[in-house]
């Protein structure tokens, strides 16, 4: 079975994630199939209270999609198939007794699925087919059978002109667009950070990079609340940057370190960006066992969670690296030089797009089954929800 994941935030009017949105890409037309394989990935599904939206418009809308036991935090969305076919009454009354959390998304068939009777919490509707003036219609025509949202967002002007419309959240990639001229340097405080990256790197006394960290009280507690996330998963509470170095050493110190820089930013899509950061950086680290050294992991991490460095932090990528001593495959990658972890970069990257195929194409590359890479991007989702930003 080849069903392939790809995904969107769906993000509110202040720019928080409110909800992860998965699209399902199969060659396969058999919806039982595509059941059996979400089947198999219940047990590495996301375990936070945000909800994931699920899209079947690619699957077949049949009664098949109710043997699915979906995890308690899924939003099936649906298109108006299902409530036009012979069976109608019966998908109905079957939504009905699952009690399911339902998206519609607003298609011709309208009609017959809102006056269904089925109750849909929220209605989706796609920015590709209607205009941000036809959504502000549609949406005070259907406020009544649940809650506006709009799909597929790619710009920051179309996400404020929904949000204008009326529609209570957009899901999409607009959050790669950057919302202001890039800056020259880093700010004093992402400069300091670098700082302190860099003698973690070079292994300096533990004495000294303590010192640095003290400089910036906002710093040391941040490091020592990712320290002790539950994304990391010690079985102590760490108490002191020097306990940190004494129970992760330098390698794996380097690597919290570096969520430091991440979550420097103070653009207002800040924490969306964040969490695909991070969701990057774990995929990768995950997709690279068994294809890398081992001492390579925590490098892919690092790609992935530096990859958005340039609109975290307001500046070229260039020169978001250049006051960093990172080893040659992570800036070879995030410069689009290749190397050795473009690859799993690109395979990143590929998950947040639409283009299933594409995604194919990457993970065959890398000689990746389409469970693995599921797999590893829930996991990354799972991961990211548990950080604090």
């Amino acid at each position: 079975m080849s069903l392939y994941i790809t995904r969107q935030p769906l993000i509110n009017r202040q720019g928080k994630i409110i909800a992860t949105r998965l699209r399902l890409h199969s060659q396969d037309d058999d919806s039982a199939a595509v059941i059996d394989a979400l089947n198999g990935l219940v047990d590495c599904w996301p375990q936070s209270d945000r909800s994931i939206f699920v899209n079947f418009d690619s699957i077949p809308g049949d009664m098949g999609l109710l043997d699915w036991v979906a995890p308690a935090n899924v939003t099936f969305e649906l298109p108006g198939a299902p409530f036009c076919a012979e069976q109608a009454a019966d998908f109905v009354a079957a939504l009905k007794e699952a009690r399911l959390s339902l998206c519609y998304d607003f298609d011709a068939s309208a009609a017959q699925a809102l006056n269904s009777g089925t109750g849909f919490r929220f209605i989706g509707f796609d920015l590709a087919k209607f205009s941000p003036a036809q959504l502000k219609v549609l949406a005070a025509k259907t406020q009544a059978f649940g809650i506006p949202v709009v799909f597929n967002v790619d710009s920051q002007q179309g996400f404020k002109d929904c949000i204008e419309a009326g529609m209570s959240a957009a899901a999409g990639w607009f959050v790669k667009q950057p919302s202001e001229s890039p800056a020259k340097q880093l700010n004093a405080s992402q400069a300091h950070i670098v700082r302190v990256l860099n003698l973690v790197r070079k292994n300096a006394d533990v004495g000294e990079i303590e010192a640095a960290l003290k400089q910036d009280v906002a710093l040391s507690y941040k490091l020592l609340r990712y320290i002790n996330s539950v994304g990391f998963g010690l079985s102590c509470e760490v108490q002191s940057f020097k306990h940190a170095v004494t129970i992760l050493g330098y390698e794996k110190l380097n690597k919290w370190l570096s969520l430091l820089l991440v979550t420097a930013s103070k653009d207002p899509m800040a924490p969306t960006l964040m969490h695909t950061a991070l969701t990057r950086g774990r995929m990768m680290e995950q997709l690279g066992q068994g294809l890398v050294d081992r001492q390579e992991y925590d490098n892919l991490f690092i790609t992935g969670a530096f990859s958005m460095l340039d609109l975290l932090l307001g500046v070229s990528m260039e020169n978001a690296l250049e006051a960093m001593h990172l080893p040659e495959p992570i800036t070879d990658a995030l410069l689009g030089n290749g190397g050795l972890y473009a690859p799993f970069l690109e395979l990143a990257l590929a998950c947040e797009g639409g283009d299933g195929a594409a995604l194919a194409a990457q993970a065959e590359l890398l000689g990746l089954r389409p469970e693995q890479v599921n797999r590893a991007q829930l996991a990354a989702i799972n991961f990211a929800d548990t950080m604090e930003y």
